[in-house]
């Protein structure tokens, strides 16, 4: 991410990283999916989404803090993981305008739901999204990570929230809000959730985690 990156902002990012302490936060042990490897893919998805230049170092930063603080039990993550990343940049001597749209993008991923004029907001979602769209061996491991993740919760309570979670994606127009998250996606994604939700229904399941594809 941020190949065009100059000296001074692969600095910033660096340097934000280590003040938010979040090579510590990804590791901790309950998350089984928000984790370092989240991260990566997700700056590797806004690689390939190709966003504006000058959006690149904002959506950087947002993606390294949008999970910053997860706690499964809470629903306040967002919201506390953008007070990180402020307390963060204010640290490294970021600009206010820089911190102020770094906030605005993490509060964004709560509802995964941009504008259609937020070019940064849809790349944002739609690279935090983009596991949905996987291949179907990348998506399996993804959703038996997220029933980790959720492990103190009964089966039949994990089924009836994940599936509502994910029948909100599907009930939308548009899993996606950019033209490329769309074309290459967006048809895999609605295959993969349909494919979780159907195992759910299964009266064979009972741990609420998706199955390999025979």
């Amino acid at each position: 991410m941020m190949s065009n990156a100059t000296e001074e902002q692969a600095r910033l990012l660096d340097a934000a990283v280590v003040a938010g302490g979040l090579g510590a936060r990804y590791t901790q042990p309950h998350r089984a999916y928000h984790n370092l490897m989240h991260i990566e893919d997700v700056l590797l998805r806004i690689e390939e989404l190709t966003p504006p230049k000058e959006n690149e170092l904002a959506l950087a930063l947002a993606a390294w803090f949008h999970d910053a603080v997860y706690q499964p039990d809470r629903d306040d993550n967002e919201e506390r993981s953008a007070y990180v990343a402020y307390d963060a940049l204010e640290q490294v001597g970021a600009s206010p305008d820089l911190m102020a749209e770094v906030v605005r993008l993490i509060r964004i991923t709560a509802g995964h739901s941009a504008d259609d004029d937020d070019v940064a907001g849809a790349v944002l979602c739609d690279a935090d999204l983009s596991i949905l769209g996987a291949p179907r061996e990348k998506y399996v491991t993804y959703a038996q990570a997220i029933r980790q993740e959720y492990i103190h919760v009964s089966a039949a309570d994990y089924h009836v929230g994940r599936t509502n979670a994910l029948r909100s994606f599907v009930q939308r127009e548009h899993i996606y809000r950019t033209p490329y998250a769309r074309a290459h996606w967006e048809a895999r994604a609605r295959e993969n959730i349909d494919a979780e939700i159907a195992c759910f229904d299964a009266p064979h399941d009972s741990t609420g985690a998706l199955d390999e594809p025979s």
